[in-house]
């Protein structure tokens, strides 16, 4: 079973962002990264389908030249090879841009399992796995739980909203999006690193012509401050207010 992992390298979670002068992305200044979660779990359940069928494990990613520091960290979790769409361009490109990369350096490979975090930590459009599908015309499914292969076939379990699941059956090969907590990560051995030094990144030059279709305009950060309103009149009178101003102004309800 020949297995896609799409990972991305994100700002680690414990840095305090700074925006650049135009305040559309973060400065790049004195940032460390680190692999997004959500890809970090894509990637150890293609490494556990692996080990139950057998085949190879390949992982891919669009970004800058210091994107290579998480190819390396999942090689040394146990990827074969590594595929790496090099360009300064895809640093803060959209869905669409990577998935076009992505999707041009993988289309010859022939994989019959493709996956991907849900969402990346810095963006969180959640659209790159779904647009990646179209752009290798596999069918997709998303927020994947549990993953089970059955000859030339999938059957997968899908996260749905208050607390419900849905099994769903689909062929191969196929895109799947992977919510984090789908599995226990595992961590990289002193034998694994060694040994990653080894392994081959293979470095592709994006398609000419990628063209962005989303576009930041501006980033704030959140507001922090503290406001209190007192409600007089009586107990029922105040109450009524109370969840009116929910319901109207606050939109809680």
């Amino acid at each position: 079973m020949k297995i896609a992992i799409c990972i991305k390298q994100v700002p680690t979670r414990e840095w305090q962002p700074r925006l650049n002068e135009s305040k559309t992305w973060i400065r790049d200044q004195d940032v460390s990264y680190e692999m997004n979660e959500p890809d970090a779990y894509a990637l150890e359940e293609g490494l556990r389908l692996k080990e139950t069928h057998g085949g190879e494990v390949v992982v891919c990613s669009a970004g800058p030249a210091r994107a290579a520091q998480v190819l390396r960290e999942a090689l040394a979790r146990g990827a074969d090879r590594a595929i790496h769409v090099e360009d300064d361009a895809l640093a803060a490109a959209d869905a669409f841009v990577v998935a076009d990369a992505l999707a041009a350096a993988m289309g010859g490979e022939q994989f019959d399992l493709v996956l991907t975090g849900l969402q990346s930590d810095d963006q969180g459009f959640a659209q790159t796995g779904v647009i990646l599908a179209e752009k290798l015309g596999s069918p997709h499914a998303t927020i994947i739980m549990e993953v089970q292969v059955q000859g030339s076939a999938l059957r997968v379990k899908r996260e749905l909203e208050g607390g419900w699941f849905q099994w769903i059956a689909m062929p191969l090969p196929a895109v799947l999006t992977i919510q984090s907590g789908i599995n226990q990560l595992r961590y990289a051995t002193l034998k694994g690193i060694m040994a990653a030094k080894k392994k081959e990144i293979r470095k592709v030059a994006p398609p000419a012509g990628l063209a962005p279709r989303q576009r930041i305009v501006k980033l704030d950060f959140p507001e922090k401050g503290k406001k209190t309103q007192m409600i007089a009149g009586s107990p029922a009178d105040a109450s009524a207010e109370l969840v009116r101003r929910l319901r109207d102004e606050a939109r809680a309800l």
